[in-house]
């Protein structure tokens, strides 16, 4: 593997400026397309946590004192954001070095995303 199909690979973790080129530019680099679902996968995982517990919020804060229980909770998305980071992190390295892993957790539903060539 050549250095500008793990360079491709990385910039897949970049949402606004990566996507766009690797599902444009670099459709047939299966390696790339790779990491670039396990990035969109990545963001899916987040919005879905937070989407959840913006819904959950929503609905207890009716009750009363709700709103406590809602703030507390939020512990969890933020837990969720430092795992999303760690797992960017290891994501990128995983793609400058060649290696075809799949991210933790969400990985694998990741991997049946209709995007690209694949």
């Amino acid at each position: 593997m050549d250095s500008s199909q793990r360079l491709a690979a990385a910039l897949g973790y970049i949402p606004v400026v990566g996507w766009p080129y690797v599902l444009l530019t670099q459709s047939k680099n299966r390696f790339a397309i790779f990491h670039v679902r396990q990035a969109i996968g990545l963001v899916l995982f987040v919005a879905i946590v937070f989407a959840s517990w913006t819904a959950f919020m929503f609905l207890v804060s009716w009750l009363p004192y709700g709103f406590l229980i809602a703030n507390a909770l939020f512990a969890l998305v933020l837990a969720a954001l430092i795992f999303a980071l760690i797992a960017l992190v290891a994501g990128v390295l995983n793609a400058s070095r060649g290696k075809p892993s799949v991210l933790p957790i969400f990985g694998r539903r990741a991997l049946r995303l209709p995007i690209g060539s694949l």
